[in-house]
């Protein structure tokens, strides 16, 4: 409002008044309203108005008129003093320097603890400044913006935690507010990342004990709306053109920063596809704000009491989300702090999910695909303990092998299969480690692997080749079987109970914790991660002959439907629709490298591997 100052109330900041007869003052203009006096009513309505680039004398009215607002709350009444009060709560600590920001943040604490019915509209009030306004937005970039931001952070939450002092139920009425004053992902990125830090910083303070596991759960379901609104679709339809399609692994890209010997499996994806792409940006910087804040939560001694809030946000959303791809790594971070604790419980509670017949068949597929990615992921576990999470698997599908006498039929027997995958594809990774230490290769040894592989149900018929293959491998060089001569794949040619399993035609599936392409949070897992390159065994022309020789016969006469070209075992014949599989049925596998290169005008190599770089889960449907 541009309404003129008479002196009659501009002369009240220069006038020797001491605090309390300030007060008095303002409590007679507000109560000069009951009676229709309205005049000096309205000038303090103007002075409240004035915000941004005041001049010094404004800056001391403005200041002056607060200070004497707090002493005056009792006379606010919101029937009767609307417009100041609507122009009090939409007042932006941004707008102001220090001093005058003490004196709003005085007002406002005093509102909420003075009057039951300001309490909403006090909390609503110091919410909203969790954001700039927009035009702030750029000078975040600098010093003094950045300044700003936490001489306005800072006295937001001593104002939260002043109030709740005197109103002790007010982190419930605070927790709606908050969650409903969420950005949306459509608004401007710095906004959201400035929210965020401060739902967190709520969640660590004294407030968070009433109320924290709600916002840390809010906060995760962000990251997972984030993570499943990134265009995938659309960026592999941009790189078909170029061959990505054909699951070609590169061995470099001179776009990235990272080679093989550091360690890393990339992707064009890596470097190109999620390069200024501002959700996937966005996502980032909230999972380092994420990671950050499980740090300072181990710091204080919190991170196990965390740990169970993000557990039972993982079982609630991430566990069978259809397009998650990197939120779900917030959870893997929050293990590799503390393996001894989270990282054990995260385990025992996905095996717990799969061996006990307690949710559906999707939600026990999804935990073995997270529990077999974890094992073998997580530099942390000790083979120890992922032997012994290996030997539940085992035992599990052991006794599923004895209560069914059919044959082959990856609808019926879905859950079984994805078991089966998981055990193969964790010793892909992790076979080495158990065979280096006499104590676990005898345990290895003792596992029924071979009784449950060579089951009528067929496993290896319906697993995907590029795992069967790899764990075939290393189960020769190992001799973990009884027999001395294992089995191989002639082609790479998936077959249709393969598919059926594997979803048909989906390019490239995903175990859940393939490498984050996310660049800074990539960063942070590094670490902590297992890359493929870093333990893939070396195979030379030499061995691949000799595998060729030493085909088990006996193998090849059981399973010689695998061998031909047409792969027997239609989904006509067992009677299977492969639209019914869900997602969750192709989060177990991992195309090999040139796999699907016959489609695209290739041609197949002798044999399959595990692919020197496991390309990460992007695919349309598989997302």
């Amino acid at each position: 409002m541009g309404i003129d100052r008479p002196n009659q109330f501009s002369d009240m900041e220069d006038a020797d008044f001491d605090d309390s007869q300030l007060a008095y003052h303002v409590k007679d203009i507000l109560n000069s309203v009951l009676i229709g006096e309205n005049d000096l009513y309205n000038q303090l309505v103007g002075v409240m108005h004035r915000s941004r680039n005041l001049q010094f004398d404004e800056v001391g009215l403005l200041e002056t008129s607060l200070t004497a607002l707090s002493g005056a709350v009792s006379c606010l009444d919101i029937a009767h003093h609307e417009s100041l009060l609507s122009v009090i709560f939409s007042m932006s600590l941004w707008n102001y320097r220090p001093s005058v920001m003490d004196a709003l943040v005085e007002l406002i604490v005093s509102m909420a603890i003075s009057n039951g019915k300001f309490v909403d509209l006090s909390l609503g009030m110091l919410v909203s400044n969790f954001m700039p306004p927009p035009y702030f937005l750029d000078r975040l970039k600098h010093p003094r913006g950045l300044e700003r931001k936490y001489q306005v952070t800072s006295r937001v939450h001593a104002a939260l935690e002043k109030i709740t002092e005197y109103v002790p139920l007010a982190p419930l009425r605070l927790l709606p507010i908050v969650l409903e004053g969420m950005p949306t992902i459509h608004r401007n990125d710095h906004a959201i990342v400035i929210y965020v830090e401060n739902m967190l910083k709520l969640e660590g303070s004294a407030i968070g004990e009433l109320v924290g596991g709600t916002l840390l759960m809010a906060v995760v379901d962000r990251l997972i709306d984030l993570d499943v609104s990134i265009g995938w679709d659309e960026m592999l339809e941009e790189d078909f053109c170029k061959g990505i399609f054909d699951m070609e692994l590169l061995d470099l890209d001179q776009d990235v920063d990272y080679s093989e010997e550091d360690g890393h499996e990339l992707h064009p994806l890596s470097c190109k596809s999620l390069a200024g792409n501002a959700i996937a940006e966005l996502l980032d910087s909230l999972m380092v704000m994420t990671f950050s804040h499980l740090e300072s939560c181990k710091d204080t001694g919190r991170l196990m009491e965390v740990f169970e809030t993000l557990l039972q946000s993982f079982q609630l959303t991430v566990l069978n989300a259809h397009k998650s791809k990197f939120a779900q790594f917030v959870m893997f971070y929050a293990c590799a702090l503390d393996p001894e604790n989270c990282g054990l419980r995260f385990a025992t509670v996905l095996a717990d999910i799969f061996v006990q017949n307690l949710h559906s068949e999707l939600t026990r597929m999804s935990a073995v695909a997270y529990l077999a990615s974890y094992l073998s992921r997580g530099k942390f576990l000790s083979a120890s303990f992922v032997a012994i999470i290996l030997k539940r698997l085992v035992d599990w599908c052991m006794e599923y092998c004895k209560t069914q006498d059919g044959d082959v039929n990856p609808k019926a027997h879905r859950v079984f299969y994805s078991g089966c995958q998981a055990i193969m594809y964790v010793l892909c990774f992790r076979m080495k480690s158990f065979m280096d230490v006499a104590r676990l290769k005898s345990q290895l040894l003792l596992m029924p692997l071979e009784a449950i592989l060579r089951h009528k149900l067929g496993p290896l018929k319906v697993c995907l080749p590029s795992v069967v293959q790899e764990f075939l491998r290393l189960a020769k060089a190992a001799r973990l079987f009884t027999v001395s001569k294992t089995f191989v794949f002639d082609d790479l040619l998936e077959s249709e109970l393969s598919r059926a399993f594997g979803g048909l035609e989906r390019l490239d599936m995903f175990f859940p914790f393939d490498p984050c392409l996310l660049k800074k949070s990539g960063s942070i897992i590094r670490e902590h991660y297992v890359f493929w390159s870093t333990v893939r065994p070396k195979y030379d022309d030499k061995e691949s002959s000799s595998d060729e020789e030493d085909i088990d016969e006996d193998f090849v006469d059981e399973n010689e439907d695998i061998l031909d070209d047409g792969i027997a075992g239609s989904s006509d014949e067992h009677g299977i629709c492969l639209d019914e599989f869900d997602y969750a049925l192709n989060k177990m596998s991992i195309t090999p490298k040139d796999s699907f290169s016959f489609k695209f005008g290739g041609r197949f190599q002798e044999h399959t591997r595990m692919p020197s770089r496991i390309r990460p889960s992007t695919s349309p449907e598989s997302l």
